[in-house]
Formats: C-alpha cells, sequence, structure tokens
C-alpha cells in the first residue's frame, strides 16, 4: 500500500504539491508562533529598577486584601497613600533614611547651536542664553518625573558629567539614545506641580531605560511634593516589620519584592499577556485555516480521481485498499510537509520575535527561550491535520464503483451526501445559535476579542460543508449578466460553473475564509471603535475639554485654579479612580470610576441613565452601571475606593452598560486621593464663546497644559484602532492570505491541468487561444466571487450580531465595512487566480489540440 502511495504521488505530483506547500506554511507559523508563545511562559523574571540597590523599601501597601469565605483575594490599589511622617521618624532611629517623592517634572530644553534664522547669516547662541519657555524643535515639552537626588543612589545613577545639585535651582537630568541632549550647563524649563521655573542642569546621569527623570535637591522635592511616596531604610527588616507593627498598612519591601515598588511594576506582565493572547490568536488561526485548505484540496483531488478509483476497483481493489491508499498518501504528505514546516518555522521564529518587538507588540527584552515542545506540537498538529482533512476524502474515494471509470462528463452529481448535509446543518445551528442565546443572556461578551475571533469559524465551516449547494445559485447570480451579452464566453462560463461544482466550490472555499475573516476582524473592531466614539459624542457636551494627555498624570495645580475662575462658564472638574466590590463573596472586582462634582456633571455630559437621578449623587452614593450586580436604586453596596478605604455608599443611578466605556461615578470625598485629570467646560449661556476661550488658552499656555474643543477631543479619541491592534490585525490576516494563496493557486493549476482535453474541444470547436484563455480566466473569477459572496455573508452576519449586541446595549451606532481591506483581499484573489489559471492552460495550448483530444487518463 505504501508503494502505491508513492506511485500514485510521483505520477500526480501536482495534486499533492499545494496541499504539501500549504501545509508546510501552516506548520511553520504554528512552529514560529508556537515558539514565541513559550517564550511568554518562560520569560526571565524581572528584577527590581528603580530600587535595584536599595536595602529595604517601605511603602503603603499597594494592593486591596479581603478574607472571604474561599480565602484571601487581592487587588492592586488605585491611589495607594504615602508613608506618614510619624512612620518615616520612627524608622529613622533604626538606621539610614531616604526619601523618595516622585512628581511630574517636564523639561523645555533649549535650542541648538545649529539653529539659523529665517534669514541671514548663521548666528550661533550661547547654550546658557537660550529662551528657555521654547523647545528645541517648537513642540511640548518633554514629559519626565522628578525625584530628590539623595535617592539617586537607590537605582543606582552614577554622574557621568557634572555634579550634584546644590541650590534649588539645579538639577541632574537622565540621558538616553534619541532623547534631548541635555548637556551640563544647559538652561531649562521645569515644569512641576508646584509650577514653571528656569533650571540650570548641573550634571547628567546615564538614563535606566524605566524612566526620564529629573532630580533636585531634597529640600527642594520636597517643597514640590511633600507627601512621601517610598522610604529607602538601611536597617534590618526583621527590625523594620517589628518597629511599624502588623496592622501598619506599609509594605516592607526587600529582594525580588522591591520592585512593586518600581514605575508601572506589572507593565511586563501585562505585555506578556498581550504577546499570548496574540499569538495564541494567530496559531489558532494558522491551524483553522491550514486545516480547511487541506481538507478542500483532498476533497477536490478525490474528486478529480473518480475514474482512476474506478479503473482500481475494475482490477479488483476493494473500497478499504482504496481508502488505505488515499490515508497513507495523505499521512506521507503530512509527514514531509511537517518536517518541512517545523524546519521553516524554527528559522522564522527569530524573525517573528524581533519583527513584534520592533513593532511595539512585544517588550524590548523579548527574547526566544530553547524550549522544544512547540517543535514537537507543530510537527504532530500537522500530521493529524493532513490525516484529518482526508478522512472524509477517503470515505469517499471507497466508495467509488468500478463504473465511473465509463465516465466521460465532467458534470459532478451527488455532490452532498446525507451526512455533510447533516454536519453542514448542525455547524450552522451552532454558528447561529450561539450568537442568538449570548444577545437574549449576555450581550456584553460577544464584544469580546475571542468571541469576535472565533465565532466566524463556526459560519465559514457550515458555508463551505454547504459550498456545493450554494455554488451553483450564487454563480448563475454573478454570470447573469454576462450570460446575456453577446458571444459565447458568458454562456460557457455560466454552464461550466454549474457543471464544475466541486472545482468551483474548492476554488472559492479559500477565498471564503479569508473574506470572512477579513470583513469580521476589521469590521468589528472598526464598528467597537465606532460606537465608543458614538457614546464619546453622546455623553460629553461640553464646549471644551482638557485632559494631561498622559494616563495618570494629574492637571497642574495652577491650570485647575485658574480655570475655576473662568468667568461665563460652567466648570467640571474630575478625577479618574476605581471601586472594588466583592461579588458574591467570592470575587474581587474593580471598575474603573470618575471622581466629579454632581452639581455640574450634569451641565457638561448626557450620560445614559436607566434608573434614578445624577443629581442624586453626594458623598454616600454612587453611580454604577448596568453590569453590576445590584442595581438597584437606593440599596447600599460595599466597596474600597481607590486608596483602600472601606465604604457603603447608597445607589443613586444606574447608567448603560454601552461598549464598556460607562464606568462608576463618585464624589471627591471618595477619590482615594487622585488627582484632577481632565477638566470639561461649558459656555454659559448669554456667555462670551471667544472670551472663555482666551481665558482658558492664556492659562494653558502659563502651565504647558493643551486646551482642546469637543471636537478637537472627539478627532482625538474617536474611532481607529492603536497601531499595535492594527499590526497584530495585519499578522493574523496575513496569515489567513498567505495559506489562501497557496490554496488558490493549487487547486487552479490541479484544476486547469486535468481539463486540457476541454481545452482541446474548444480549440477544435472554432474557438481560438485568446479566447479559450479568457474563458479559463473568467471561471477562475466567477469562482473567486463565489467565495467573496459567501464570505461577505458571513462577515454580514458576524456584523449584524455585533450591532444587535450594541443596540441591546443602549449603543446606537453604525456598522463599520471595511470596503477598502474587502477590496485589496477580493482583489488579490482575482488576480492570483487568473494567473494561476491561465499560465497552466497556455502551456497545455502549446500541444495540437487533435493529440489532447485523443488523450486518456
Amino acid at each position: 500500500m505504501l508503494m502505491l502511495a508513492l506511485s500514485g504521488m510521483r505520477t500526480r505530483w501536482i495534486t499533492f504539491v499545494g496541499s504539501f506547500v500549504a501545509l508546510a506554511l501552516g506548520v511553520g507559523l504554528i512552529a514560529a508562533t508556537g515558539l514565541a508563545l513559550a517564550a511568554t511562559f518562560d520569560a526571565p523574571e524581572r528584577g527590581p529598577e528603580r530600587f535595584a540597590a536599595a536595602p529595604v523599601v517601605v511603602r503603603a501597601a499597594d494592593h486591596l486584601r479581603v478574607d472571604t469565605p474561599t480565602g484571601t483575594r487581592s487587588k492592586p490599589l488605585d491611589h495607594p497613600g504615602p508613608v506618614g511622617p510619624g512612620t518615616a521618624d520612627r524608622l529613622a532611629a533604626l538606621g539610614r533614611t531616604v526619601a523618595d517623592r516622585t512628581f511630574p517634572a517636564d523639561v523645555t530644553a533649549p535650542r541648538t547651536d545649529t539653529e539659523e534664522p529665517p534669514t541671514g547669516p548663521a548666528v550661533k547662541k550661547p547654550r546658557t542664553g537660550a529662551d528657555p519657555r521654547k523647545s528645541r524643535t517648537g513642540q511640548d515639552a518633554e514629559a519626565r518625573v522628578g525625584h530628590p537626588w539623595e535617592v539617586a543612589t537607590a537605582a543606582p545613577y552614577r554622574l557621568t558629567s557634572g555634579r550634584a545639585p546644590a541650590a534649588p535651582s539645579e538639577v541632574v537630568v537622565t540621558t538616553r539614545p534619541g532623547g534631548a541632549p541635555l548637556r551640563t550647563g544647559d538652561r531649562v524649563l521645569v515644569r512641576t506641580p508646584a509650577g514653571n521655573a528656569p533650571r540650570t542642569v548641573v550634571g547628567t546621569v546615564a538614563g535606566r531605560g524605566f524612566e526620564d527623570a529629573v532630580f533636585f535637591t531634597d529640600d527642594e522635592a520636597a517643597r514640590i511634593s511633600p507627601d512621601i511616596d517610598a522610604l529607602v531604610v538601611h536597617a534590618d527588616a526583621t527590625a523594620v516589620r517589628r518597629a511599624l507593627g502588623p496592622d501598619s498598612g506599609m509594605d516592607v519591601l526587600t529582594g525580588h519584592d522591591r520592585r512593586r515598588a518600581d514605575p508601572d511594576p506589572d507593565r511586563d506582565a501585562r505585555a506578556l499577556v498581550s504577546v499570548n493572547a496574540l499569538l495564541g490568536t494567530a496559531a489558532g488561526i494558522t491551524l483553522f485555516v491550514s486545516a480547511a485548505v487541506v481538507a478542500s484540496t483532498f476533497s477536490f483531488a478525490v474528486a478529480q480521481r473518480r475514474r482512476e478509483f474506478g479503473l482500481l476497483r475494475t482490477a479488483g481493489a476493494t473500497p478499504g485498499q482504496i481508502r488505505r491508499t488515499v490515508c497513507a498518501e495523505a499521512v506521507l504528505v503530512g509527514v514531509l510537509a511537517s518536517a518541512a514546516g517545523v524546519w521553516l518555522g524554527a528559522g522564522a521564529a527569530p524573525l517573528l520575535v524581533g519583527r513584534m518587538t520592533e513593532a511595539g507588540l512585544a517588550p524590548p527584552w523579548f527574547a526566544l527561550g530553547d524550549a522544544p515542545w512547540p517543535l514537537h506540537t507543530a510537527f504532530w498538529t500537522g500530521v493529524f491535520v493532513a490525516t484529518a482533512g482526508a478522512l472524509v476524502s477517503c470515505h469517499r474515494a471507497g466508495r467509488t464503483a468500478p463504473t465511473e471509470a465509463l465516465r466521460e462528463a465532467a458534470v459532478d452529481s451527488r455532490v452532498m451526501p446525507a451526512s455533510r448535509w447533516a454536519a453542514a446543518v448542525l455547524v450552522l445551528l451552532a454558528g447561529l445559535g450561539l450568537p442568538a442565546l449570548a444577545l437574549a443572556v449576555d450581550p456584553v461578551d460577544l464584544l469580546g476579542r475571542k468571541s469576535y475571533i472565533t465565532r466566524p469559524m463556526l459560519l465559514v465551516v457550515g458555508f463551505a460543508l454547504l459550498a456545493p449547494v450554494l455554488v451553483r445559485p450564487v454563480g448563475r447570480l454573478l454570470t447573469w449578466l454576462p450570460a446575456r451579452l453577446p458571444g459565447a464566453t458568458g454562456v460557457l462560463v455560466r454552464e461550466n460553473t454549474a457543471a464544475g461544482v466541486r472545482r468551483t466550490a474548492a476554488v472559492a472555499a479559500p477565498v471564503l475564509i479569508t473574506v470572512a475573516l477579513a470583513a469580521t476582524l476589521t469590521g468589528t473592531v472598526a464598528t467597537l471603535e465606532e460606537a465608543r466614539a458614538t457614546e464619546a459624542r453622546t455623553a460629553t457636551t461640553a464646549d471644551f475639554v482638557v485632559t494631561s494627555g498622559q494616563e495618570g498624570r494629574p492637571l497642574a495645580p495652577a491650570f485647575v485654579e485658574r480655570a475655576r475662575a473662568v468667568e461665563g462658564a460652567v466648570v467640571s472638574v474630575s478625577r479618574s479612580t476605581a471601586v472594588t466590590v466583592l461579588e458574591e463573596d467570592t470575587a474581587l472586582v474593580t471598575s474603573e470610576a470618575r471622581a466629579v462634582d454632581p452639581a455640574r456633571l450634569a451641565a457638561v455630559s448626557e450620560l445614559p441613565v436607566t434608573a434614578g437621578r445624577l443629581s442624586d449623587l453626594d458623598d454616600d452614593a454612587i453611580v454604577v452601571n448596568e453590569e453590576w450586580l445590584t442595581t438597584r436604586v437606593g440599596d447600599r453596596v460595599t466597596v474600597w475606593l481607590g486608596d483602600g478605604r472601606k465604604a457603603s455608599l447608597r445607589i443613586a443611578a444606574v447608567l448603560a452598560t454601552g461598549t464598556g466605556d460607562n464606568g462608576v461615578y463618585v464624589t471627591r470625598r471618595n477619590a482615594g486621593g487622585a488627582g484632577v485629570d481632565r477638566i470639561d467646560v461649558k459656555v454659559a449661556e448669554g456667555a462670551d464663546r471667544r472670551a472663555v476661550a482666551a481665558t482658558l488658552h492664556t492659562a494653558g499656555a502659563a502651565t504647558g497644559t493643551r486646551v482642546t474643543t469637543r471636537a478637537e477631543w472627539l478627532a482625538a479619541n474617536g474611532p481607529g484602532t492603536n497601531d499595535q491592534t492594527r499590526t497584530g490585525l495585519r499578522m493574523i490576516l496575513g496569515i489567513a492570505l498567505l495559506c489562501t494563496a497557496t490554496a488558490l493557486a493549487n487547486t487552479l493549476v490541479m484544476a486547469t491541468s486535468d481539463r486540457v482535453r476541454d481545452l482541446a474541444v474548444l480549440r477544435l470547436a472554432g474557438a481560438t487561444a485568446p479566447q479559450v484563455l479568457r474563458l479559463v480566466a473568467a471561471e477562475a473569477v466567477v469562482a473567486v466571487g463565489v467565495g467573496a459572496v459567501l464570505g461577505g455573508v458571513v462577515a454580514a452576519v458576524n456584523l449584524l450580531v455585533v450591532w444587535g449586541a450594541l443596540v441591546l446595549l443602549g449603543v446606537m451606532s453604525a456598522v463599520v465595512v471595511p470596503w477598502g481591506t474587502l477590496g485589496l483581499v477580493v482583489a488579490a484573489a482575482v488576480l492570483l487566480a487568473a494567473v494561476s489559471a491561465v499560465l497552466p492552460a497556455s502551456l497545455a495550448l502549446r500541444t495540437r489540440p487533435v493529440e489532447l483530444a485523443g488523450a486518456r487518463e
């Protein structure tokens, strides 16, 4: 049987080369993504950065811990408190202590020496005489953080030039490649919470990668930011814990735990989670597309060989022998292709990781490990996919009757057995029933990435199983107009499409998959972005919106004071915070929240209230959304605020869930120590809008704060995926396109090579070679059109499901159809299909038609 399989593969190598290439590429992609995925599991544990040289670090507890019947649950706090002066004095008795204070310190650098005026000869300006109010590029100040100089040794930072700061107007700055080339002697403008002031750079230290810092004298840092964020203690950790006591609310950090005091210590964990999700999705898409392509190719190959199998049956071969032969061929292709794919994947994995780090999808330190299991997994997955993809084809091949050897017609008959009908119906019921159930029970679930990536696959499989039935009506629809034009080409295309159902379905299947995935993924993401923009446009009625522009950074206090005093305007000041609730005594759930002034909130916003009134919000109340377990107005809920304080608050109003951006609202008293990071300004009726705008812009210019109109703010926060999401989508769609291109080219080469006698008959009937080539190209284009239509139907169903979920969640937003992406995908498929069909046909037409017409398989 093995020799027969090898002989069949040698004589019909064109039939198997497409499956080989598609499977090898699929296995290679799975191997590459698997190796990168394994690196996320075995990533090196990152050590402390900010306090790497500190023996003991004391800071306020940064995690909320709640005892529950099932154990202690923990959640990060949004705003951990400071270290109190009494705690600092008590610990100073144990040994030397160093107080760390962290605050914004944005630097506007001087102009460079090489800048020239618009006209006249170049005049160099002394660096110390440069205007500190202007940057060298005319852009905003460089965002940095300030610290006292004494804590620099905890990192440790070492002076590379100059000296330590000794006066309030002196600073030391970090330098980094690509950053502002600050040097000793520069005069810069530094913006801090205490205001703007010119400073002199008296020293520089090499940056360590995790922050861009500005160091002040200890007294100046204490004046700018009185609160102590962390305390470095040069004493034994046990003695420090004993001095603090068990209920101090302080964390004593030593060893690796010191990393918790770093800026954004969870950023690496979040980055790895994102990398893990992206690679897992890419591997899943690759596996799905590869399996579908291999199954389609084997199915078409078996349909092409029915007369060959009929001859074998006539010669005495049993159905079992036929099945074993086809299965052996699949296993051989699977083993060879998987081996090649593993080799390709091992070589491509470093390139993949490098591209991901360059695109910002992975952190710069991310690197491959030496885990071998992804290669083994990819190899055996490829073998399994090839074998499983051929199982149905094996069964069909075994059912070939001896009389098939006598068939001359190329018309497909009985292309849908009862088993395929049953499978198609079940898969379609699942693909339509699960979203319908989710719409009725939990519409929010349909907006998750896992849902809108995996949901199309069921419908794709269902439509692919029904393709032999759908090809004829869709093909006739697409060829209706060409068939009525003068000439025979349109009629021949229509009839050949209807007669060669399996051929058309095999070409349409990979196009169906790619169009459905491309339209669903990009369309769903764009629709959700548009929905969020619609929510923002509806909820925000302010004329001006001012934000810090950087997550976690508050607005300058001086600007906040000036904004509050603007005449002729309603000014709503708000803060970002969080509240945590214990759901069902088992899980801590944290929700984003905003601390607002209830009296001014209604003037600058129109929130989607479904119950209660926003005006009832006070220091003893909270506004929640419909995702909360308790949503009855007047009920009290126990929450933990951003700084860890426990509070029992009354529900004043309930908001619609929306896309998830309708968070929780509390008052300033329950803000958990958060600073002001957003100001909404509404011009009062009858007031001068220009005067209000001028006052705001003047205050913004004095404090380095950018004031935006509502339209500008909406444009900046409107629809549009971020670069990482866009790159991830391109990666996933590129995988699908690569597999589709391979399958499309292989199927058309197989189909055209198998029709040489039909082409010869057309030549003998009087058709010229260009006419025959145009016919072949037109048939390929129609087959691509069939796949595009079916893929469009799948995408339309999925996008309608997303739209229905948004409507049920209270968001009336339009569906965004990615016409540009669809146009590129279909155009690429049409071009590839036409070339793949015309090239083998043109080679076949070089032989005399009489010789081809008399040929037998």
